[in-house]
């Protein structure tokens, strides 16, 4: 027997994540004195969420700790479950560390029970969109080893570009310099982050406005899709709905598909701390990362 986990940080919406028999993660957010734990969306107040960032409150995230972590697993070790743990990138949080000591002292427990991480080298649909591809390939009756080394392949095809609205955020997390937020938000640029095969994110361009950075992401997936149609393409937003469905317009009206399976989703608020409101990101199946 064995069981998946994945974690919030994957943002994996509640109710696929329930229908796929997902066990969840919940990571943690704090805003204006109050600790949450992300549950992908299932009563999440994320108008709340934003319009406090909007107003200036300034939210924060943390790690889990290893007695976090014991909580979660020791059920499955217990009972001699396997578990197949689908992680969000290790590059991004010291939560692993805390993680990998609990896991270290369940083995020594347990000593007959498998515990495997696959890193996804994501984060929020970059990080689902291989939970979910991971998991329905599991379901068919794979093992552990093989849906990794599925994995493995699948994740170099995973493409995901975030368009930030506000870059206070990025200065904040360490992303960019005060000047280059202050002279972006002058001129009004669009920074377009890629998420790297590692794992990171970096700054690949930018662009004037909204809306130019709109049409960028579209001629991104009519250059590099990967058997558009076989998996579904993710538009994700930080409280910019509008902006997320004249993106899926337009991706649609570009390839001349109106069949595409297209999700849109809101920002959680664990990401949602460091990209900010008005951030879209878009992620899909492409020739490469």
């Amino acid at each position: 027997m064995a069981v998946v986990f994945c974690d919030t940080n994957c943002e994996l919406w509640f109710d696929l994540a329930k229908e796929l028999g997902l066990q969840v993660i919940k990571m943690p957010y704090t805003l204006d004195g109050v600790e949450y734990y992300y549950d992908l969306g299932e009563k999440t107040d994320f108008k709340k969420f934003y319009s406090d960032v909007k107003s200036g409150k300034m939210p924060s995230t943390s790690a889990l700790n290893a007695e976090n972590y014991k909580e979660y697993f020791e059920p499955y070790f217990q009972k001699g479950e396997d578990i197949l743990y689908l992680s969000f990138s290790d590059k991004l949080s010291a939560t692993f560390t805390f993680m990998d000591q609990a896991v270290a002292e369940l083995k020594e427990k347990y000593p007959n029970v498998k515990f495997v991480r696959f890193d996804t080298k994501g984060v929020s649909m970059t990080a689902g969109f291989q939970v979910y591809a991971g998991k329905k390939f599991f379901d068919t009756g794979k093992t552990i080893e093989e849906t990794v080394e599925f994995l493995n392949d699948f994740t170099k095809h995973v493409c995901a570009e975030f368009v930030v609205d506000d870059l206070r955020h990025l200065k904040r997390g360490g992303r960019i310099s005060g000047f280059t937020a202050a002279i972006g938000t002058l001129l009004n640029f669009k920074p377009i982050l890629r998420v790297t095969e590692e794992g990171t994110l970096v700054n690949k361009t930018k662009v004037n406005g909204k809306a130019k950075a709109i049409s960028y992401l579209v001629e991104q997936v009519k250059e590099k899709a990967l058997d558009l149609g076989k998996y579904p393409i993710v538009i994700v937003h930080a409280d910019c709905e509008d902006e997320a469905l004249k993106l899926k317009e337009k991706i649609i009206q570009e390839t001349g598909n109106d069949k595409l399976d297209i999700w849109v989703q809101m920002v959680g608020p664990v990401v949602g701390t460091h990209c900010g409101p008005g951030t879209i990101a878009l992620i899909f199946y492409a020739v490469s990362r």
